[in-house]
């Protein structure tokens, strides 16, 4: 949206700039996202995990937009200010970079969590405005060898 706005506008300098912001936000994402473990808020969060017995009910599509709507309504104003600021959209697109960088291992650190604990996490239905709030349910426990400390034994001699 951004080129074709920037075309649009016969603005030869606006792509270069934005694409360099681009680049900017990836690095900082990365950095950002550099470590393989939870962040203090995912932490926090299943920390705060009610405990529950029973599977919560499931409706996917609600929970993610009850919980991404600020992205969406991000993204729907980002494009459709392309083509009267297209630089509003390559903003916005860079922070969406920073965003999604930034995040990537959160859900590799849960899931270990999940593993090893013999839990599942859900998203409890809240209201939109609210935080989001989990629940935490039995589930199953990996039981993962580790063949590093096991020394072999010797096969009989017969």
């Amino acid at each position: 949206m951004t080129v074709a706005g920037a075309a649009n506008r016969s603005e030869s300098l606006l792509v270069p700039i934005i694409a360099a912001w681009w680049v900017l936000a990836t690095l900082y994402g990365l950095w950002l996202g550099r470590k393989h473990e939870t962040s203090p808020p995912i932490a926090k969060l299943l920390a705060d995990a009610r405990t529950a017995t029973v599977l919560p009910e499931q409706r996917p599509g609600l929970i993610l937009l009850n919980r991404l709507w600020p992205l969406l309504i991000s993204t729907v104003a980002a494009g459709a200010l392309a083509f009267l600021a297209p630089q509003v959209a390559g903003i916005a697109c860079g922070f969406a970079i920073i965003w999604a960088l930034a995040w990537r291992h959160q859900e590799k650190a849960v899931t270990a969590i999940e593993e090893r604990d013999g839990v599942r996490y859900y998203v409890e239905r809240t209201s939109p405005l609210k935080p989001i709030q989990l629940l935490r349910t039995p589930g199953f426990k990996a039981n993962v060898w580790q063949f590093e400390d096991v020394e072999p034994t010797p096969a009989p001699r017969t």
